[in-house]
């Protein structure tokens, strides 16, 4: 149910639905007749009809909770953002607890147009906490909420692996706090956008603005500008095409702008 309650509550009843309708139909099914010989695959048969007989009571069930645990939690995602926009102050992102922490940047993307699916994780480091999807394209949020220290290069570093590992096309670094230098010039070029207090305050207030155009700490002139947008651009690889495999610069607010320019 823990599992199921990351996808939309719509979702889970759905999965709810199939899994009796599955299970109804083993349960309901006529047992083949017990003859010599084919003694253990009756017993098998009975075996797999009396646990659908229980599946067909069972999936209805956590699915519904499923489905509840999913849409409390999305609106407690939209109660955060109230009350962080009702109070846009790094002491109010510092008074929330971590698990609150996530829920609230995981709105931030929603706003955005994005499918966010939470990632479950033992504690307040657990690694990637959000994963993010738009346009077929995946993305991998990690959740910081450090009051006290800046997140340095060594959590920057871990993501950029884990990112491609999974082949996902950029990340997120979220904190309530700030980066280091380190931490930012290691993150400059490689698709990985970090997001300190102050820009994911700006994100809450201006929707109209993509969490790819947040300020990346540090920045310098030496990144390129998209034509289109006028945004930072950052280095991609071309995955179809007759570009396959090459390199190139696009636009940090893509998917909503495809601009690019060749690396010289």
């Amino acid at each position: 149910m823990a599992m199921l309650a990351h996808l939309p509550w719509w979702a889970c009843l759905l999965v709810g639905l199939v899994g009796y309708m599955v299970c109804a139909s083993v349960a309901q099914s006529p047992s083949p007749a017990i003859q010599a010989g084919n003694v253990a695959q009756s017993i098998m048969t009975a075996w797999i009809k009396g646990l659908a007989s229980a599946g067909q009571y069972i999936f209805p069930i956590i699915g519904i909770a499923a489905g509840f645990v999913s849409f409390f939690r999305k609106r407690q995602g939209r109660a955060l953002v109230g009350q962080v926009k009702a109070a846009p102050s790094k002491n109010t992102l510092n008074g929330l607890s971590w698990q609150q922490f996530e829920r609230l940047v995981a709105q931030a993307f929603r706003q955005r147009g994005y499918t966010v699916t939470h990632i479950a994780s033992a504690g307040p480091d657990g690694g990637v906490d959000i994963e993010l999807t738009k346009d077929k394209e995946r993305f991998l949020v990690q959740c910081k909420q450090w009051r006290a220290t800046k997140v340095g290069v060594s959590v920057v570093r871990e993501l950029f692996g884990v990112m491609a590992a999974r082949g996902a096309a950029g990340a997120f670094v979220v904190t309530s706090g700030n980066f280091t230098d380190e931490a930012a010039a290691f993150a400059k070029g490689r698709n990985i956008t970090l997001i300190d207090g102050a820009a994911l305050l700006k994100e809450l207030e201006d929707k109209a603005a993509a969490p790819q155009t947040s300020i990346q700490a540090n920045a310098d002139s030496s990144t390129p500008i998209c034509p289109n947008c006028d945004s930072p651009m950052v280095k991609r690889t071309a995955k179809r095409g007759a570009n396959t495999g090459s390199a190139f610069f696009g636009c940090s607010r893509y998917p909503a702008c495809h601009g690019t320019r060749p690396i010289a």
